[in-house]
C-alpha cells in the first residue's frame, strides 16, 4: 500500500513530498530511496517506483523522497543545494527510523543519490545514528565532479546543435564554471543549477563512509544483450567499478558487486526499465548474506 505525504521543510521553508510504500505482512526492513539528479529523476521514475513496490511485496518497507526543488516539492531547482539535499534525506531518514524503528535500514541511491547515500551514511554516523546501515548503490559515480561535468554538457551539446560551426560553443564550459564559481546560477537543460547545488556535487566522493555499515550492494548495468536462450548473464565490472571497489574493501567493508545486462534508464529517450537489476535488488535485499557469493 503506497501513502503520499508531506514532510515539513528541514529549514521550515515548504515541503517534502514523500510516497510510502508499507508492506501488507511484518516488516523486515526499511529502505530510503534518493533519487538523481534534474532530469535524470524523471527518467527513471518508474524503475524507481516498481522497485520501490516490489520491495514492498517482499516485506521491505521503501521511502521516496523529492528532494528540495525536485518533482512536487516545494522550490524551484535553481534554489537547491547539495546541504539542503543532505538535510532533506536526513529528515527522511529520521521519519522511515520513527515509522519502523528497530527494522534494519537501508539507503538506497542512483547515480548522484549514491553519493548523496555516502554523504548521509557519513553524516548519521558522526551523528551518533542508534544502529548500522545497509548501502544500496545502483550506477554510483567515482565522484560527483563527473556528473557535473555531464550536466554541464548538456548544455553544450544544446548550443552545438543550434550552432553546428562549433563556434557557439567555445569556451562555453569555462564560461559556465566561472559564472559558478563567481555565485550566479546557470541554465542547462532547462534547469537553473544553482553555485551551492555544482560546489557540494563537484566535491562529493564515492568513498566509503567509518564504520556501522552492515552490508554494500552495489550494482551496474553495462550493455542490453542476451545470449542464444535469451538469458542475460551478468557483465564484468567496469575497470574503474573493481578500482573503487578496493577502497572499500581497504576499509574492512564486504561490498556485494554486481554488473547486470540492461538499459541507462536514466539516460533513455524513451521511458525504459531493467528487469535484471530490480530482479537482482530484491534477491540482494532478502537474502541472507550466506547466500551470496559476489565479489
Amino acid at each position: 500500500m503506497a501513502q503520499t505525504f508531506f514532510l515539513p521543510a528541514p529549514d521550515g521553508h515548504g515541503q517534502r513530498l514523500c510516497v510510502h510504500h508499507a508492506p501488507a505482512g511484518p516488516v523486515t526492513g526499511a529502505v530510503l530511496y534518493l533519487h538523481p539528479l534534474a532530469e535524470e529523476m524523471n527518467k527513471s521514475r518508474r524503475m524507481a517506483a516498481l522497485t520501490a513496490r516490489a520491495l514492498a511485496g517482499r516485506g521491505l518497507a521503501c521511502l521516496q523522497i523529492d528532494l528540495k526543488g525536485c518533482g512536487d516539492s516545494s522550490a524551484e531547482f535553481g534554489e537547491a543545494g547539495w546541504d539542503d539535499w543532505l538535510a532533506d534525506a536526513a529528515l527522511a531518514l529520521d521519519w522511515l527510523r520513527q515509522r519502523h524503528p528497530g527494522a534494519p535500514l537501508w539507503l538506497w541511491g542512483l547515480r548522484a543519490g549514491a553519493l548523496l547515500v555516502c554523504d548521509l551514511a557519513r553524516r548519521d554516523v558522526e551523528a551518533a545514528g542508534p544502529d548500522p546501515l545497509n548501502l544500496l548503490l545502483w550506477q554510483p559515480p567515482a565522484q560527483g565532479a563527473l556528473l557535473l561535468q555531464q550536466f554541464l554538457r548538456l548544455r553544450l551539446a544544446a548550443e552545438l546543435a543550434a550552432e553546428p560551426s562549433g563556434h557557439a560553443g567555445k569556451g562555453l564550459m569555462n564560461e559556465m564554471k566561472q559564472r559558478l564559481a563567481a555565485g550566479e546560477c546557470v541554465e542547462v537543460a532547462g534547469y537553473e543549477l544553482s553555485p551551492a547545488l555544482a560546489h557540494g556535487l563537484g566535491a562529493a566522493r564515492l568513498s566509503p563512509p567509518p564504520a556501522r555499515l552492515d552490508r554494500v550492494i552495489w550494482l551496474e548495468l553495462a550493455g542490453a544483450q542476451s545470449d542464444a536462450q535469451g538469458d542475460t548473464p551478468d557483465e564484468a565490472l567496469l575497470p574503474a567499478t573493481q578500482m573503487a571497489l578496493q577502497a572499500w574493501q581497504a576499509q574492512g567493508l564486504a561490498v556485494q558487486a554486481r554488473a547486470l545486462n540492461g538499459p541507462a534508464f536514466w539516460q533513455t529517450t524513451e521511458i525504459e526499465l531493467a528487469p535484471a537489476l530490480l530482479e537482482a535488488t530484491l534477491q540482494t535485499l532478502t537474502a541472507g548474506r550466506a547466500a551470496e557469493a559476489w565479489a
